[in-house]
């Protein structure tokens, strides 16, 4: 925990292996853990997607929400007052999901991902951008989607050119717009 004026004042720990960390508009921690967070152990990591108050303490889990168990979490966005995570499961029903939780209220909803496995996500509304970086090279997949009823559905998918490498785990939406790290540089993406 840092200060206004960026001293620090307390640590706590969240879990182990987390590809994905936002933080809310209240100051709430939010967090996907990997295979080896879930999996290894950690306490902290086991339910696959928690969120933390500004003290450290568990605020929440998902407790039988979720469509499946996590394996994986992808990357994670916030909208106003809602926090999105994304994820995937291993199980044969499993796949991609976008989970949208709202902390004053507890409500969490699950859609299945129009994009399997994506490394950034935004959201506005009922628009979503989505990305999948292309391994060692200076491009990302890129899609837009529109939220029908249950299902996003994707409006256009490109591929664009970004001026560096793209690295893992490295976008992360805010208030619909999406913050792309391609080598030195960012790029802001709107959904």
């Amino acid at each position: 925990m840092f200060s206004p004026s960026g001293t620090p004042e307390a640590e706590f720990c969240v879990g182990d292996d987390i590809p994905a960390l936002v933080t809310d508009v209240h100051g709430g921690i939010w967090t996907a853990y990997g295979d080896e967070g879930i999996y290894g152990g950690h306490p902290e990591s086991g339910a696959g997607l928690a969120g933390w108050d500004t003290q450290g303490r568990t605020s929440w889990a998902p407790k039988g929400r979720l469509p499946d168990h996590p394996l994986e979490g992808c990357t994670a966005a916030t909208e106003n007052e809602q926090v999105w995570l994304v994820w995937y499961s291993g199980s044969s029903r499993g796949g991609t999901f976008l989970t949208r939780i709202t902390p004053s209220t507890g409500d969490v909803t699950s859609y299945p991902s129009p994009v399997p496995d994506p490394d950034g996500f935004a959201v506005r509304g009922s628009r979503a951008v989505l990305t999948r970086r292309n391994h060692n090279k200076r491009s990302v997949e890129l899609t837009h989607a529109e939220l029908h009823g249950t299902t996003w559905e994707v409006t256009s998918r490109r591929r664009l050119r970004v001026p560096g490498r793209v690295v893992l785990h490295c976008g992360q939406g805010r208030d619909g717009s999406l913050w792309l790290r391609a080598g030195n540089t960012w790029l802001r993406i709107e959904a």
